[in-house]
C-alpha cells in the first residue's frame, strides 16, 4: 500500500500535485500546480494539503512526525531550488505561509509573511538589500504576524506599541520610522511575546 503523501511541491517546473482537487490541495494550492503545469514561472513553494490538516485535527492539534518529517524535507527541497536558506546570516530565504480551503473565503483566512527572519537574518537581510529600514519593517510584522496568527496573542497590544512610538516621535504615518525606531519596536514586539508566552520569541526558522 502507497504511502500518503500530505506536502507537494509547485513552482520552478515541478508539479507534484497537478491533477489533485481542492478537496485535496485547496483553492490556492491547486491554482498554483495547475499554473506550474501549463509552464507559467510560478516561484518555487510547496503546499501541505488539507488531509494533513484534518490529520492535524485528529492528533488533537498535533502535527504527526510523518507530515512535520515531509514539510522538514520540502524545505530542503525548495533552499536547494533557491539557493537560499531560512535563518541565513548573509542571505536568508523568506517564505509566505498563506492559509487555503477547497472553498473560496474571502477574508477569512490568515497569512503570515516574513517566515526565514530573525535577530541574525534580519541583520542579513539588511545588507544584502541596503535598506535596514526595510529588513527591520519587515521583521517587525513577521514577529506580529506569528505572534497573532500563529500563536493566538491579540493584536491590540502590539498595535497599541506601534500607535505609541509614533506618538512619542511626532510621527503620523508608519512609513516614517526609521530604521532604528523599527529595531527598538522589534525588541518591545519580542518582549510582549515573552511576557505572555513565558519563552524568548523563536529564532530558529525550522
Amino acid at each position: 500500500m502507497a504511502k500518503a503523501k500530505f506536502v507537494f511541491a509547485f513552482g520552478n517546473g515541478v508539479a507534484e500535485g497537478a491533477g489533485m482537487s481542492k478537496d485535496i490541495l485547496g483553492g490556492k494550492g491547486q491554482g498554483l500546480m495547475e499554473m506550474t503545469r501549463i509552464g507559467l514561472p510560478v516561484p518555487a513553494g510547496f503546499t501541505i494539503s488539507i488531509p494533513a490538516c484534518e490529520e492535524y485535527y485528529r492528533a488533537k492539534r498535533k502535527l504527526p512526525k510523518n507530515i512535520v518529517d515531509e514539510v522538514k524535507t520540502a524545505v530542503v527541497k525548495l533552499q536547494k531550488m533557491t539557493g537560499k536558506k531560512l535563518g541565513d546570516a548573509k542571505d536568508p530565504l523568506l517564505v509566505s505561509v498563506r492559509s487555503g480551503a477547497a472553498r473560496s473565503m474571502p477574508g477569512m483566512l490568515e497569512t503570515i509573511l516574513n517566515l526565514g527572519l530573525n535577530d541574525v537574518s534580519v541583520q542579513g537581510l539588511a545588507d544584502k538589500t541596503d535598506n535596514p529600514r526595510f529588513a527591520y519593517d519587515s521583521y517587525r510584522r513577521f514577529i506580529q504576524m506569528y505572534s497573532t496568527t500563529a500563536m493566538g496573542l491579540s493584536k491590540e497590544p502590539m498595535e497599541e506599541m506601534l500607535s505609541e512610538m509614533k506618538k512619542k516621535l511626532g510621527v503620523k504615518n508608519d512609513t516614517e520610522l526609521k530604521a532604528e525606531d523599527l529595531k527598538e519596536l522589534c525588541a518591545e514586539f519580542k518582549a510582549f511575546y515573552k511576557s505572555k508566552k513565558g519563552e524568548e520569541f523563536p529564532q530558529d526558522p525550522m
